[in-house]
């Protein structure tokens, strides 16, 4: 990896903190320090120089000789009609350069010399010639350091990529996970010695794994920091390759982490690689003999325009002839290598759209391509070796397409026609489609739906609603959004300049979340006129509920997620595909209540009880005292009336905070942090270890403190300790904003708080006997109830009314939200200092600021790439839903990993279908009647179809069950009346239907699962 000279800049962590997540610092800086030539500016050419400029590389130059034609419009975003005529790549930097004002962004408009590569960390070339190709291809290969080269293109439904980082490229980290770590339980004396973990979480480790250990007592040849190699990993065990029979016994403790290893790559030039391309990157294995047959056609597709110095014209079967004729010469001259057979099928519908440049592609392309410049820039992650190639014909029309289909219009749309024809053009033109999110998914589908032409006509329209509003740490990947846009509406600005991209778009944007709540607004109508819905959202929750709405109007619903370099895409279509919600992940292992609390034994643990804690002191705390002082007789009652260990402690709380605790000038505020130190770090532990000592039993006999345990240490408070300091900085600032009490200039001060908190008095603290410490993993709560909560009460409701009556008046607390996004605030200041002084306690390594925001804070990791990629692989489906009349086997679910990099497309699952008699159905289905029918009539419906109903339900009431006498008193009562009388349901005027849930049996009394019953009675 070459890197430029000069110090590159600091890295802004509220612009990069989602990036920051993924790469990490050493990464992000030499990115920074990165040249890259972009060549080639349509559709393929700016996504990656978008994708590059978002991450902050040091510079990107574009290059481009041509000039911009109205075809360019098809994939460019950056291209207007006013800009037909001018150079592609000027037309473009100004644009590009919004993106990042700390990238340079260059253009050059002449002939490219080979010798101006040699600036450049990386080249990437999206429309050049293989002779071309090769001879700078070849400059890069020899180049001192060497310049890793990229060729991509993409050509209509068919695209490639072929990367060469030199003859040793080294790779630091191959798949950008976290090193995986095991609590030791025992290590065999024994050759090879047997490793047993805890079973508290399952061994990551695999074969051929090398490993460290550390903390290990007894056995401590073990912690010399060797590596070691793993062998026969199973999920809680391992064999070492060691002689461990003349070490020292184990005795206990002890953590086994993996070392990641780095790894050489040697590429071949693209001369020789062309030849002997070796293993290509799969993507589907339903097409594992495709990709030699797309090598074959590119290098057809080269030697045609060579020739004939143009592309082929779409729908001209003499040029697609042609083509097929260049693939058979070069197949025949391969000898050994030669393919046995030629699907000239495929090569015409490579032909007919080879000069297309198609959006969905380009986004694909765009995020893979720019991933690959991030690892060559970087050594982050695994290069892709060394050719990838991918189709998706099954995007095509179901139905023939004709020559004259293909034709241009002199529109726009020219690109996309000469692929899919006019017709599923006017089809995506006059679309309706709902887009559920405006974030980083949602700013690249609309990019990608505006130059698409989805929606576009006057009978099309676009709905795209989003309740959030655009931060600063949304723009390193959200990338309709500038600086200037900070603190506005997400829908209203995307919205707004995808109407700049394509000024045809005929779009609405809502600040609505999609929910049960909002269903005026997204109404029966409205979601009848839907013809496809995209989902761009960020949660499980919201996920499960579209898909619930797309189940019961029986709507496409494409959906899609990001992880950091991973992304995956899921195509949900009416009667042919199983439902979002049909399989889900487990849900996240959450760490026992008690674990948190007080037997921690890792940093996750530490950050989880100091959010906790943060959120108890500063908002709970402050919003409690302010709901007792606005209506104490209220608050009181309800306190009186709760009467349990909850009201109790709220009690002691608002107390404690009132009384013993109130802060009234600001070193009261550092009095305050320094007791909650003492109190946190010293006495707690004290009393846990006086409970528990270190050789303390269990009941069966075992040691107390055994693993995953680990036995704590009470801290010594030193104002010349940096961290202690940092500690009571942070909480001193803090309790005084939520008293509203002023910070004073010296409180930043180093020195001057160090002797303001020496001055604290700390009363000396003795462990007291019977003290009860939560050990049960099941429990829920650390507080515990007793028989006397009521009287306890009593007596704090006057201790409270007391405390208000010494309060000046109108008096009140000012609770403190956390917000991770802003580094001057001093509450990550808080958490991190809080997690880091538990940990010290416990001896678990501890975690800058950075890190302890991406777990405290819980930052989902995010990246361009990723959400480029998803995005264009959702639209080469929709594609298909717009078209219509596509089979299962069409459609594709897409996992893909860009670190690894990894691929893996499959056809969607079917849904299950149940059958009865000479019926069947499916989740997709809901049987409608149209008429107002009484519960008799209800019944004697299924009876018809041999179901006997033994329970009616509306939402959560019971209308009707076999069961009980009284219920056939309401046999010749309309259902809808049922409803409203017993189930208090009032239908919208808005709709016309009431839903019924309804439990049947056949006649051998077995269970039927049947669809929700739809009654229209308007």
């Amino acid at each position: 990896m070459a890197h430029s000279n000069g110090n590159p800049p600091e890295i802004d962590e509220d612009l990069h903190s989602r990036q920051l997540a993924v790469y990490g610092r050493e990464t992000m800086r030499r990115l920074f320090a990165s040249n890259v030539l972009v060549s080639g500016m349509q559709g393929l050419g700016v996504e990656i120089a978008k994708n590059l400029i978002l991450a902050g590389v040091k510079s990107v130059t574009l290059h481009d000789e041509g000039t911009v034609e109205l075809w360019d419009l098809s994939s460019n975003f950056y291209f207007s009609e006013d800009d037909v005529g001018k150079n592609r790549a000027l037309a473009c930097v100004h644009k590009l350069q919004e993106l990042n004002s700390a990238v340079v962004i260059s253009t050059l408009a002449t002939e490219l010399l080979k010798e101006q590569l040699s600036g450049f960390q990386a080249v990437v070339f999206t429309d050049i010639s293989l002779e071309k190709a090769i001879e700078f291809n070849d400059y890069c290969h020899s180049h001192q350091p060497p310049i890793s080269f990229i060729k991509s293109e993409v050509r209509g439904l068919f695209g490639s990529v072929f990367c060469d980082f030199g003859p040793e490229f080294t790779v630091i980290d191959v798949d950008g996970e976290e090193p995986h770590t095991g609590i030791i339980a025992s290590i065999s004396n024994d050759n090879p010695a047997l490793v047993s973990c805890v079973d508290d979480e399952r061994l990551e480790f695999q074969d051929g794994d090398l490993v460290i250990f550390s903390e290990v007592q007894g056995m401590t040849e073990l912690n010399d920091g060797k590596p070691r190699k793993v062998k026969n990993a199973r999920p809680y065990a391992f064999t070492l390759e060691e002689d461990t029979t003349n070490f020292g016994p184990y005795a206990k403790g002890g953590i086994v982490t993996q070392v990641k290893q780095s790894k050489v790559l040697c590429f071949k030039p693209l001369r020789d690689a062309l030849k002997d391309p070796g293993d290509f990157l799969l993507s589907d294995f339903s097409k594992f003999d495709r990709p030699p047959l797309l090598h074959l056609a590119f290098q057809s597709l080269d030697r045609f325009i060579c020739e004939m110095g143009r592309f082929p014209v779409a729908g001209s079967e003499e040029d697609a002839e042609r083509l097929i004729d260049l693939a058979t010469s070069i197949n025949d001259s391969l000898g050994d290598g030669r393919l046995e057979e030629i699907d000239k099928k495929l090569l015409r519908h490579f032909a007919h759209g080879s000069r297309a440049v198609l959006n969905p592609m380009a986004a694909m392309f765009g995020g893979i391509v720019g991933q690959e410049v991030v690892k060559a820039c970087s050594g982050k992650f695994h290069p892709l070796f060394q050719f990838f190639y991918f189709d998706s014909v099954e995007s095509l029309p179901t139905e023939p397409l004709e020559p004259g289909d293909l034709k241009p219009l002199n529109s726009r749309y020219d690109a996309q026609i000469s692929v899919f024809g006019y017709k599923l053009q006017k089809k995506l033109e006059d679309a309706k489609v709902f887009i559920v999110g405006s974030g980083a998914l949602g700013c690249e589908f609309l990019k990608n739906l505006a130059l698409m032409g989805i929606c576009c006509s006057s009978e099309g329209k676009l709905t795209i609603t989003d309740d959030d509003v655009i931060e600063k740490s949304n723009l390193s990947r959200q990338f309709l959004f500038r600086d200037w846009n900070i603190g506005q509406a997400k829908s209203t600005v995307a919205a707004s300049v995808a109407g700049s991209i394509n000024p045809r778009l005929r779009i609405q944007a809502l600040q609505n979340r999609a929910s049960p709540e909002t269903e005026n607004v997204f109404d029966d109508a409205f979601w009848e006129s839907l013809d496809a819905v995209v989902n761009a959202l960020d949660n499980v929750n919201a996920r499960i509920y579209m898909d619930m709405r797309c189940l019961y109007f029986q709507k496409p619903l494409l959906e899609s997620g990001t992880l950091g370099a991973k992304c995956n895409t899921q195509m949900v279509i009416p009667h042919l595909t199983e439902n979002y919600g049909a399989s889900r992940d487990p849900p996240e292992k959450q760490a026992p209540m008690c674990t948190v609390h007080s037997f921690p034994h890792n940093i996750d643990h530490c950050l989880t009880w100091a959010r906790s804690e943060f959120e108890g002191l500063l908002e709970k705390t402050p919003a409690e005292v302010n709901s007792f002082l606005s209506n104490p007789s209220e608050y009181v009652t309800a306190m009186r009336t709760a009467g349990d260990a909850q009201a109790r402690d709220l009690l002691e709380r608002v107390i404690e905070c009132l009384d013993k605790e109130r802060c009234e000038a600001f070193q009261d505020c550092i009095t305050w942090a320094r007791l909650k130190f003492e109190d946190y770090f010293t006495n707690r532990v004290k009393q846990l270890t006086f409970t528990f000592p270190e050789d303390a039993a269990t009941s069966t006999g075992a040691p107390f403190w055994s693993a995953p345990k680990r036995f704590p240490r009470p801290l010594e408070f030193s104002s010349s300790d940096p961290g202690h300091l940092h500690f009571i900085m942070a909480a001193s600032i803090l309790r005084a904003e939520t008293f509203g009490i002023p910070i004073p200039d010296w409180a930043k001060n180093p020195n001057k708080l160090a002797d303001a908190v020496d001055k604290v008095i700390v009363p000396e603290f003795c462990p007291r006997e019977g003290v009860k410490i939560e050990t049960d993993e099941k429990a829920t709560s650390i507080t515990a109830a007793s028989a006397d909560d009521a009287a306890v009460i009593n007596d704090l409701i006057v201790k409270v009314e007391e405390c208000a009556k010494k309060l000046p008046s109108g008096f009140r607390m000012k609770p403190i939200q956390f917000e991770k996004d802003d580094d001057t605030n001093y509450h990550m200041d808080f958490i991190a200092g809080l997690a880091n002084m538990r940990a010290r306690n416990y001896s678990i390594p501890e975690v800058d600021k950075l890190k302890a925001k991406f777990i405290a804070g819980r930052i989902i990791p995010a990246i361009a790439t990723s959400t480029a990629m998803a995005t264009g692989l959702v639209c080469l489906e929709l594609y298909k839903v717009l078209g219509g009349g596509h089979k299962l086997e069409d459609y594709r679910n897409t996992f893909a990993n860009l670190a690894l990099p990894l691929f893996s497309m499959a056809e969607p699952v079917p849904p299950k279908v149940i059958k009865h008699r000479d019926m069947s159905w499916t989740v997709w289905d809901r049987w409608v009647i149209r008429q107002n029918l009484t519960l008799r009539e209800l019944l004697q419906w299924l009876q018809e179809k041999g179901l006997n109903a033994y329970s009616i339900s509306c939402g959560t009431c019971l209308l009707y069950n076999s069961m009980f006498p009284r219920h056939r008193e309401r046999m010749d009562r309309p259902v809808v009346d049922l409803a409203r009388e017993i189930a208090k349901v009032e239908v919208p005027s808005y709709r016309c239907h009431l839903d019924v849930v309804v439990a049947c049996e056949d006649d051998e009394d077995n269970d039927i699962d049947i669809p929700l019953i739809s009654i229209y009675f308007r």
